[in-house]
């Protein structure tokens, strides 16, 4: 079977083609929303991954999943506003019940255990600036930005340039947010539970993993896919 990318295929274009290429990307600690725009190659050298393993394992899992590409590619094609809805529906709002449900998990974890796990304390700290951050972020999304963003599909739209420095700024954000995630894998030890984690202990650090994952996935349909469309209107 033919792969629909290779070595010099841009890693945001290989997850948009193959959805499921995140998890050996994750794996890899290879950024593919807000680093995404940089061809294979190079994204395993500044990893120290050996590309021509990446690409075996990856031809490998492509062979075991073909059809689970068609998920992404029908976003890739689809018109914005139903993209958009998409974005809302399925991770904004599940965002906000996500981080809401956490929140009392990561206070008591810190706060029964952070004596002994210092770790802890910086983990609660950052979770909650992410918190704070994403939430100040989707409201904003939904109450202006993609309101402003949608309305460029209008030629006579006035006021373009501003609209899209919006969503430049939009992309600082998710910078933000991935640097903050970042971390928090490091402190964590890539969400690796001690030996002595109680049940609740391990369940948050399998929530902060499973919130990486989304909020990247989140991330990708914006930078990767959606606002690439009206930046390339821009230039043309």
């Amino acid at each position: 079977m033919k792969l629909p990318f290779n070595e010099n295929t841009l890693v945001r274009d290989i997850v948009n083609v193959f959805p499921k290429s995140s998890d050996i990307f994750k794996k890899n600690r290879i950024d593919f929303c807000c680093g995404g725009s940089i061809p294979l190659t190079e994204a395993a050298s500044e990893k120290s991954v050996n590309v021509e393993n990446l690409m075996a394992e990856l031809g490998e899992l492509y062979q075991q999943n073909a059809n689970s590409a068609e998920d992404m590619e029908f976003w890739t094609q689809t018109e914005s506003t139903k993209l958009v809805k998409h974005i809302q529906d399925q991770y904004h709002r599940t965002l906000e019940e996500e981080l809401k449900l956490m929140s009392p998990y990561v206070t008591k974890v810190a706060r029964v255990h952070g004596a002994n796990h210092p770790e802890l304390i910086k983990m609660h700290d950052l979770f909650y600036e992410l918190k704070k951050e994403l939430l100040e972020h989707t409201a904003k999304e939904d109450a202006t930005v993609f309101p402003a963003l949608l309305s460029l599909d209008d030629p006579n739209t006035p006021n373009r340039e501003e609209i899209l420095e919006e969503i430049r700024e939009l992309e600082k954000e998710h910078d933000h947010a991935g640097a903050i995630l970042k971390e928090l894998r490091e402190i964590t030890s890539d969400f690796t539970p001690p030996i002595d984690a109680c049940g609740t202990y391990r369940l948050v650090y399998k929530r902060l993993e499973m919130l990486e994952e989304h909020t990247f996935m989140h991330v990708h349909l914006e930078n990767n896919i959606l606002f690439p469309r009206y930046f390339e209107t821009a230039t043309v």
